[in-house]
């Protein structure tokens, strides 16, 4: 009778063992599944394309060893729920878009606006901050609010909404578009353009460090920034849209704009 009872326990323990590795062997399929799901242009790596040139959003480190900023930072956030390494892909605001609708790069943050235009040539994730267009223009000047611009000569960065905005608005020989909004500025000190329509945040930025120059108070365009991601990659684009929702509900994306915008 013992031997039957130790026969019948060795059976359950048998029948235990073989579910339990069933179910890790389901696991392992379930996570493995879920890894190929999601391509990248190079595997284990996120391709961030974006123009370091626009504070606080992105920007060269204090030493030039790497990049820093709002989007820099999410893109680690996300990157790091997905278990991928992030690589900043620097370029021209104006290849930004391309470099992610070719495939050389997988997602393009540089503050850049929700458009029906881009959205024919990507695809965006849900918005993760606001952005505000703005004017700047020389202490001096006799621009006063946004019904002044008419008739004057606008600096805008290429490619930008602002530039776009503004060409409609007021023209294309009253716009004149540079590669970025450093350049823009030097524009205006130099007498080049009466003024420079470009993003709140990035405008305070070279502002604080422009003597002479102040920022009109009365906002031009008020928008969405988001994630590009390929129209032709919708289960990246899904796994990055999961992973911003969560750093969005859990208070990441806010302390990380927190970090760089100070509320006022």
């Amino acid at each position: 009778m013992k031997k039957i009872v130790v026969l019948l326990l060795a059976l359950c323990m048998i029948f235990m063992l073989c579910a339990c590795g069933e179910e890790a062997v389901q696991e392992v399929v379930s996570d493995s599944a879920e890894a190929e799901a999601v391509t990248t242009v190079e595997d284990g790596v996120l391709h961030m394309a974006t123009n370091a040139a626009f504070p606080p959003y992105e920007m060269e480190n204090a030493d030039g060893s790497g990049y820093e900023g709002i989007d820099v930072e999410i893109a680690q956030a996300i990157a790091d729920e997905l278990g991928l390494e992030l690589v900043v892909d620097d370029m021209d605001f104006t290849a930004v878009i391309t470099a992610v609708q070719s495939g050389k790069a997988d997602v393009c943050l540089a503050g850049l606006t929700v458009t029906d235009e881009r959205k024919e040539n990507v695809d965006f994730t849900e918005s993760y901050a606001q952005g505000v267009q703005v004017v700047i223009v020389p202490e001096d000047s006799d621009i006063e609010t946004v019904d002044d611009i008419d008739g004057k000569m606008i600096g805008t960065q290429e490619g930008t909404t602002g530039n776009i905005y503004c060409t409609d608005d007021y023209g294309e020989d009253h716009v004149v578009g540079y590669t970025n909004g450093a350049l823009a500025i030097e524009a205006l000190k130099g007498g080049k353009v009466d003024c420079v329509v470009i993003d709140e945040q990035p405008a305070k930025a070279f502002v604080e460090a422009n003597e002479g120059l102040k920022i009109l108070n009365t906002e031009y365009v008020v928008e969405d920034y988001a994630i590009a991601v390929s129209k032709d990659n919708p289960a990246l684009r899904d796994a990055i849209n999961e992973a911003l929702v969560n750093l969005i509900e859990d208070g990441t994306v806010d302390e990380i704009i927190a970090k760089y915008i100070k509320a006022e």
